[in-house]
């Protein structure tokens, strides 16, 4: 069609497994040919999470399950993206091509989508690969911890924690670090488990002058003021840049 999208594109992204035998029968139809975004069947069948129509698709050698789109996202980013289960991640990894460590165009490795939408049964798979970082940060500076710590998992955030090479108190490019996201967001079970690590300062202000306290404080939250004020070292009366 107008969008370079085929009946194959369609059929994958929908999901018939049968109209897809189908089509792959027709000795004309190119099995990996991409849209006008080069977005291929198997981009549209993996988003989808059809694990039956990748299997197919993945059969065929012509079919590339490491290629990206022209967001620089691979099979394997729109499988972390979208799928909250395992199988889908593990199918692609299992294939020698696939870069698990790939970032898209905004620096976004397939890692931190997963971590980002709580997809803990997903977060868990890459740490048993090689060539995978789980501290890799994207374009503004956020890692897979920033973001769960935003997005509240306690579990994944235990994870990742687990990993030597994770810096806890890691900021993003305006001096935002997990702690900050987590009492940003009035997550005390995520500041709870932050504040046990040594390394995580409670009290350092940010590029807007904002520190962990002042987020708690401007969103609201006493349990969170509570918490923080108990934690040695913080000043009650830090300054800010704004009120």
């Amino acid at each position: 069609d107008n969008y370079g999208r085929t009946p194959l594109s369609y059929t994958a992204w929908f999901g018939c497994e049968e109209i897809v035998k189908v089509l792959l029968g027709r000795e004309e139809v190119n099995p990996d040919k991409p849209n006008n975004y080069d977005q291929t069947p198997l981009s549209f069948a993996t988003a989808r999470g059809d694990d039956g129509v990748v299997k197919i698709l993945l059969r065929r050698e012509e079919v590339s399950s490491d290629k990206p789109d022209n967001f620089g996202q691979t099979t394997l980013s729109y499988a972390a993206w979208f799928q909250s289960q395992d199988l889908m991640v593990k199918i692609l990894l299992g294939r020698e091509e696939v870069t698990p460590n790939k970032p898209d165009n905004s620096a976004l490795t397939p890692l931190l989508p997963a971590a980002r939408n709580g997809h803990y049964a997903v977060v868990k798979i890459p740490f048993g690969w090689e060539g995978v970082s789980p501290h890799k940060p994207d374009n503004y500076g956020r890692t897979p911890l920033s973001y769960t710590a935003w997005f509240g998992c306690e579990e994944i955030v235990k994870v990742l924690l687990g990993r030597e090479e994770v810096n806890p108190d890691k900021p993003n490019n305006y001096d935002q670090t997990p702690l900050s996201f987590a009492t940003a967001r009035g997550d005390d079970g995520v500041v709870k488990i932050l504040l046990r690590r040594e390394e995580v300062s409670s009290d350092k202000p940010d590029n807007f002058g904002q520190t962990t306290l002042s987020y708690a404080a401007w969103f609201q939250s006493q349990d969170l003021v509570g918490v923080i004020l108990g934690r040695e070292g913080v000043n009650p009366d830090g300054s800010k840049n704004h009120d």
